[in-house]
């Protein structure tokens, strides 16, 4: 039993080694040639272009929104849902007119038949 002490340590090792391997493998060369390969590090990435289009879409629905339904009527509904849910509540925050809205809004008018 005690001879194999040594040979299962080992085993795990590899094993552990293995799994963590699942991300990919770095290979390298060493000074003496000997081609050895390292588990790749995993580093979650934060994805900035899906986080880019969303906000760019968000910008062109509330500028189509702005557009379509126009100033007052837009501004009355952003009231109303100020005077929501608390839910409701951050969606008018999100929803009320900023630069960027107007800014798409006229460029939309511009495409809207009237």
């Amino acid at each position: 039993m005690q001879a194999n002490v040594p040979f299962d340590k080992r085993l795990k090792r590899i094993v552990r080694r293995h799994d963590r391997m699942a991300n990919g493998a770095v290979k390298t060369v060493n000074a003496d040639g000997l081609i050895v390969a390292r588990p790749r590090m995993y580093r979650p990435r934060f994805p900035l272009k899906g986080l880019i289009v969303v906000l760019f879409l968000g910008f062109l629905f509330k500028g189509f929104l702005f557009a379509y339904l126009g100033e007052a009527a837009y501004g009355d509904r952003v009231a109303a849902l100020k005077a929501g849910t608390v839910m409701e509540q951050a969606g008018a925050w999100i929803m009320q007119p900023d630069v960027a809205t107007t800014f798409v809004a006229q460029g939309i008018q511009t495409i809207l038949p009237q």
